[in-house]
Parts: structure tokens; sequence; C-alpha cells
């Protein structure tokens, strides 16, 4: 059964627990969503509400993907720039795919959702990601029409003597 994908949903308690939840399950199975695991909901919290600030803000959407059950089982943020010389693209921030779903197609379903909302938005012409090499997310993405385009040698300390690669790919939107 596919997911249900919602631009800027409103933030309910149950969302937040929700995004909560598969933060920290997507973490604590290995994910590369900017922690390390072991982590809890307390350790995911503060980031969460940056993103939720960064929303308020009018600086960043979220796209949420609901299961068959109604429960959090992707999202992603379309972050905008500030920077005045690079409006014309967006970055995709905290992809992630709860691990009880990962193998059925969904996060290719939400990179397609999120290049369709991307593309609701005037003015933008590429969506960029960043990824943490070592787990052949950057074969994933590219297999999704994404472009590896930057590279940053030993950018990510997971663990002392633990370092991998920053890398950045592109999706053009025209």
């Amino acid at each position: 059964m596919p997911l249900t994908f919602t631009l800027d949903p409103v933030v309910t308690p149950e969302l937040r627990d929700g995004i909560l939840d598969l933060w920290t399950d997507v973490t604590n199975a290995g994910g590369a969503v900017g922690f390390v695991p072991p982590v809890t909901r307390e350790d995911i919290r503060p980031g969460l509400v940056r993103q939720f600030v960064s929303m308020t803000e009018e600086r960043s959407r979220l796209l949420v993907g609901h299961d068959e059950e109604g429960r959090v089982a992707a999202t992603a943020f379309l972050t905008f720039n500030t920077h005045p010389l690079m409006t014309h693209w967006l970055w995709l921030y905290t992809v992630m795919v709860h691990p009880r779903h990962q193998g059925k197609g969904y996060g290719r379903d939400l990179l397609a959702a999120a290049e369709r909302s991307a593309r609701t938005v005037d003015g933008i012409e590429a969506i960029r990601l960043a990824c943490r090499g070592g787990l052949g997310l950057e074969r994933f993405y590219a297999s999704c029409g994404y472009k590896e385009v930057g590279r940053v040698p030993n950018a990510i300390r997971v663990a002392p003597g633990d370092d991998r690669d920053d890398i950045i790919m592109l999706l053009p939107l025209t």
C-alpha cells in the first residue's frame, strides 16, 4: 500500500510525536540523519524544534508520508536558501523512511513527492541534498535522478577514527 504524502501538514502533538519516533527509530537503525545511535526522543527533540521554528519563519516546509495505519512513515524538509545568490535552489534535509517500511520503494516515492513539491515553488530550479559517505546513499540518490556534484573527504566524524565523506547531490528541475 503506498504512502500518503502531505506538504505543510498542520503540526499537531500526534504529528510531532510521530516524527520524533520516526527520527529516533531511523537513527537507532543506523540511518544517517544527523545523529549517531543510540539516541532517545529527547536527544532528537531539539533538532525537531529547530525544524519547526524554521517552518514558522517560512524558511522550510515539511513533507510527511503516512502509512495505511495513519502513522508517520517518512519525512523530508524542503529548506529555502537565504543567500540572495542562491534562492533558485533548495535543500532537502532529514530524508527518512521508517525501517519497517524500507525495501518497499517508499524512499523513491518520498523523493518523487519532494520533487513534485519543489516544482510548486516559484523560482526553484534544483534540489540539493547532502548525504554521508560509506553507506551507499549516493548510489540510491543517483538511481532517483540526483547527480553527485561535490564531495568533501572525511568531513563527517561519526566516531573517533570513523570519518566519512560529505557528498552533495543535485537534481535539476529545469
